[in-house]
């Protein structure tokens, strides 16, 4: 009688802290990666869902990824979230038909209600999925005439903005008001800013003129924690000092610029910047102020030329009808579009990277995160989004089972 098989000895099992290291060298780029993680067993999962790991993402990459961008596209064969990652994922972002997507920063992303009647904000983390609906300012409910702009950032002291979810936040809302009088046209423009904390708006800062003011197009930039600029349709910047509570209003660079196509973004020392496309190159300008707003100059910092940055293959007319779209606030990453498609590019590195084709987008709104699965038992009043069973490990005969919550879908 032969001898049974010799029962093979289990693999030792690696401590605690050598996986998570492992764990911590995935692409922060791919969360895809992060997510099938979580689904191996309930102790990565436990890993991987932690705060303390979300940290330590932070301090060995740094520089958080672009993990897509919101849209205003109404169509609805296109998602509303489109991801910029190799590995297709979506969000669950809210629905486009009832929202329009202003801005995201710091965590969050803030959408206006759409409709004659825009009455209400919505700030929405798109990690977690939890949702705030904020009432606008009255003055702009009852009589705003042109589209309004708003920003959302963090508002805790001290903050490094590693792990913002769930804490206290801040919005700026900024809307423009017409008055006719003996057929002469005045504008007033104001802005406010809502606490979390307090639930409720600050008074108005106002600031009259012959403005044609409409913020349809652009999102705001954050210069540090107190500065909040705003590009309008008709290529007036607006300034609003969140410490001094003053709105001003200036021009961009140049004499020709209702020609030109112009985004703001933050120039390479952390201060005020904007792109201007020409042609086929874009000029990236800085404002350096010396004693106020009213004496800053504006200076040509650096001159990118497309056609030097496309990948082998591109046609030669790719750079044709070519406009910067978003900049991606924390990443130092641009959006521009193309006749053969959207592309990011790395200011730093100069890398140009089609993420997809050219679909129409009027203004894009970058979402930058570093994603790590939620926590059991967090935002329960968030929409849930289920993840396919097809990718559910070996052993695990549904992911209902898992008992690993996520917010993140994946698509095969």
């Amino acid at each position: 009688m032969a001898a049974p098989p010799r029962r093979r000895d289990s693999p030792p099992v690696l401590p605690d802290e050598i996986v998570e290291e492992i764990l911590l060298r995935l692409p922060p780029e791919e969360p895809a990666c992060i997510l099938r993680v979580s689904l191996v067993c309930k102790s990565w999962a436990t890993t991987v869902s932690s705060p303390w790991f979300r940290r330590r993402l932070h301090e060995l990459h740094h520089t958080p990824p672009v993990l897509g961008f919101l849209h205003n596209w109404d169509n609805e064969r296109i998602p509303r979230f489109i991801p910029t990652t190799a590995s297709s994922f979506s969000l669950a972002a809210p629905d486009c038909r009832n929202w329009c997507a202003l801005d995201c920063r710091h965590g969050r992303a803030v959408f206006l209600s759409k409709g004659q009647d825009t009455n209400e904000l919505l700030a929405w983390e798109p990690i977690t999925g939890a949702q705030r609906r904020i009432p606008v300012p009255v003055p702009a409910s009852s009589g705003c005439r042109l589209a309004p702009g708003a920003a959302v950032f963090c508002a805790a002291d001290g903050c490094n903005h590693l792990d913002c979810h769930g804490g206290p936040f801040h919005l700026v809302f900024v809307f423009t008001e017409y008055t006719n009088a003996d057929d002469y046209v005045t504008s007033v423009t104001s802005a406010c800013l809502y606490s979390s904390e307090t639930g409720a708006w600050g008074e108005l800062t106002s600031v009259h003129g012959e403005f044609d003011i409409d913020f349809t197009f652009y999102s705001g930039v954050l210069v540090g924690r107190s500065l909040f600029y705003f590009l309008s349709d008709s290529a007036l910047i607006v300034e609003y000092d969140l410490a001094r509570h003053e709105l001003t209003v200036f021009d961009p660079p140049g004499s020709q610029y209702y020609d030109d196509t112009l985004s703001l973004m933050l120039a390479e020392d952390g201060g005020l910047g904007l792109s201007q496309t020409l042609d086929q190159h874009l000029k990236l300008w800085s404002r350096k102020a010396s004693s106020g707003t009213t004496d800053a100059q504006w200076v040509l910092s650096q001159v990118v030329y497309f056609e030097n940055l496309l990948p082998n293959g591109a046609p030669v007319n790719a750079t044709r009808s070519l406009d910067v779209l978003g900049f991606a606030e924390g990443a130092n990453v641009i959006f521009v579009t193309t006749v053969i498609g959207l592309f990011t590019v790395e200011l730093e590195s100069g890398r140009m990277r089609k993420v997809c084709d050219n679909h129409g987008f009027c203004n894009l709104i970058p979402v930058v995160s570093f994603y790590t699965p939620v926590p059991c038992g967090k935002h329960h009043d968030s929409p849930r989004v289920t993840c396919y069973e097809k990718l559910a490990p070996e052993g695990a005969s549904t992911l209902k089972n898992m008992d690993v919550p996520c917010y993140l879908k994946l698509n095969r």
